[in-house]
């Protein structure tokens, strides 16, 4: 498992630096936490640094929250058949913008493309998962763990989610409600499996499982 992952944060790290090789002098475009990102029929996003929610809205009205989009992951009304879509910045985020065109003629684009739509989809089958469960408690430590995974910056005793999460959030995450989630935060809390740090992250015990 380590290798495997060691291998994913290699090829993440190779990609990053061929695109910032092939596409020299080609400007990001920086959006600040909870600002929305614009999306175009003919465009696709990547991810080059932050964390960018991805969701959609039921009839009610109500968000639903369908994938986090992590460094390197690519998102864009092309690679969704859903409406409405709308991406939201995470967190303070930097992205960089390709055509469709740009992508269909370079192969190395269009097999990294793929490639990080492929930790996309494993992203939502764990998701898709996650919400079958009926206690809202271990969907809210299931999110967490898969978080921790994603995000988690090693702190004392334990790990750091380097992105500001609000009750909401998880609620949209888990479908659940922000009530419940709060009830259920506290509990972990109580239990030592999570605490909440002075710049109100997330941190989960190392213990934690």
């Amino acid at each position: 498992m380590t290798y495997l992952l060691n291998s994913e944060a290699a090829f993440r790290f190779d990609w990053r630096r061929s695109l910032e090789e092939i596409y020299r002098g080609r400007n990001l475009s920086f959006f600040e936490s909870s600002q929305s990102i614009p999306m175009h029929s003919h465009e696709v996003w990547v991810v080059c640094r932050g964390v960018v929610q991805l969701s959609t809205l039921h009839p009610s009205g109500d968000e639903v929250l369908v994938g986090l989009a992590f460094q390197s992951m690519p998102f864009g009304l092309p690679l969704t058949m859903l409406e409405p879509y709308q991406a939201i910045a995470l967190s303070d985020v930097d992205l960089m913008r390709f055509t469709m065109t740009e992508i269909e003629e370079s192969p190395e684009l269009s097999l990294s493309i793929f490639r990080h739509l492929n930790r996309r989809l494993q992203q939502a089958e764990s998701m898709l998962a996650l919400v079958s469960n009926k206690r809202v408690e271990d969907r809210l430590r299931e999110i967490l763990l898969f978080l921790k995974k994603e995000v988690g910056q090693p702190t004392d005793g334990g790990m750091r989610l380097s992105i500001r999460l609000t009750h909401q959030h998880l609620a949209n995450a888990i479908s659940s409600t922000r009530v419940t989630v709060t009830r259920a935060l506290g509990q972990l809390q109580a239990d030592g499996w999570l605490w909440i740090d002075r710049d109100r992250h997330i941190v989960i015990a190392e213990e934690a499982v």
